[in-house]
Order: C-alpha cells, then sequence, then structure tokens
C-alpha cells in the first residue's frame, strides 16, 4: 500500500542563487586561468602562449542542482567527469 506521505518536491534554485553561482564560477574560472599562465614558459620573454584551461569543476559552496539547472538554462556546459564550461555567447 502506497505511503500517503510523498516526499517533497526539491525546490528549483532561486535567481539570486543562480546569479552568485555563475559569479563564483566566473571568478573561479579567471583565479584558474591566471594561476594557468603564471607558470613558467608564460612569461613576457617567452612565446607568450595564453592559458588552454576551458572547464573547471565549480565551486563546491553551491549544490550540484544549482549546476545542473545553470547547464541546462544553457549558460553553462558540462563536459563530464564534474566539469563546466562557460557557453561562449
Amino acid at each position: 500500500m502506497p505511503n500517503s506521505e510523498t516526499a517533497p518536491t526539491p525546490e528549483p534554485p532561486s535567481k539570486e542563487e543562480l546569479r552568485l553561482a555563475m559569479k563564483a564560477f566566473r571568478k573561479r574560472l579567471k583565479l584558474t586561468r591566471l594561476d594557468d599562465e603564471s607558470r613558467m614558459g608564460y612569461g613576457p620573454m617567452s612565446s607568450g602562449q595564453q592559458s588552454g584551461v576551458v572547464a573547471i569543476t565549480p565551486p563546491d559552496q553551491f549544490s550540484k542542482a544549482i549546476w545542473r539547472e545553470l547547464a541546462n538554462q544553457g549558460k553553462l556546459k558540462y563536459d563530464g567527469r564534474g566539469l563546466y564550461s562557460l557557453v561562449e555567447s
């Protein structure tokens, strides 16, 4: 016999949560790229290569549901293995 009490459906993330998550993602991506470029071989006297970092693991202070929602909205692209990248607009 089915239980009359059903599990509550999780609430979708608020617009404010999504905005803050995107801001945190962009900042993490920027810092990751800067860190990659600061290693030896990227200096001003070298070939001037830019970072090849395109996907990162999103900040863990936000739930996986938020990252899935941003990917569903087309703002991020899920690249597999927990990595996300920005969608070029």
